[in-house]
């Protein structure tokens, strides 16, 4: 069955909190994905107007469905831990360049966003540990009838909430493709992490 997102549609990106636990990732990740799009349908006109307005919200919606502290520690992976890895301070820090380069990165490309329709894939294989990891495997159909398959890895939070920590577009890990990123900065730059840090976003 395909969900068409229009502008039309009355969903938002509330987090999904009533009884999130009795969803499953992939009912979440509907209600996530239909609130995100229709959210930047409305808000798309703010891109020429008000840019700084624009990327708050798409900051806000984003937030919603993306841990970013959970992908910012799985990004840089080994350097998370041990007592020379990154401290919490550090850890925290890295989430938040994260967030701010990303939220850049797909506020941009969300602009262009012209409506879209996406249908759900069967999962290809069973998940171990749902509440730890779920997958979630998605087909995203644009107006020329172009797919492109997406999948997210979920899980539940503290507060029992659906959220992403990992996404596979066209079978390309984006986490593992930024960690090389992180890794080849550590290397270039005496392991210290606070100059990683420092330097994300003037690499990208």
């Amino acid at each position: 069955m395909l969900s068409l997102v229009s502008g039309s549609m009355l969903l938002t990106t509330a987090p999904v909190t009533q009884a999130a636990s009795e969803l499953s990732a992939q009912e979440a990740v509907d209600i996530y994905i239909s609130g995100l799009l229709s959210r930047m349908d409305e808000i798309k006109p703010l891109y020429e107007s008000d840019r700084a307005s624009y990327f708050s919200e798409v900051e806000v919606a984003l937030s919603e469905f993306v841990d970013f502290r959970e992908v910012a520690r799985g990004v840089m992976a080994k350097y998370s831990q041990g007592s020379r890895g990154a401290t919490e301070e550090q850890l925290d820090r890295f989430a938040g360049v994260f967030r701010e380069s990303l939220v850049d990165f797909y506020g941009s490309a969300l602009a262009e966003y012209g409506g879209v329709e996406y249908e759900f894939l069967e999962n290809r294989r069973q998940d171990s540990n749902p509440e730890r990891s779920s997958n979630v495997r998605m087909a995203m159909i644009s107006a020329d009838d172009s797919r492109i398959e997406v999948q997210y890895t979920m899980f539940l939070n503290e507060q029992r909430e659906w959220k992403l920590r990992n996404l596979y577009v066209e079978g390309v890990n984006l986490r593992r493709q930024y960690h090389s990123r992180f890794d080849s900065l550590m290397n270039s730059n005496e392991f210290d992490i606070d100059r990683v840090i420092d330097l994300w976003h003037i690499v990208e």
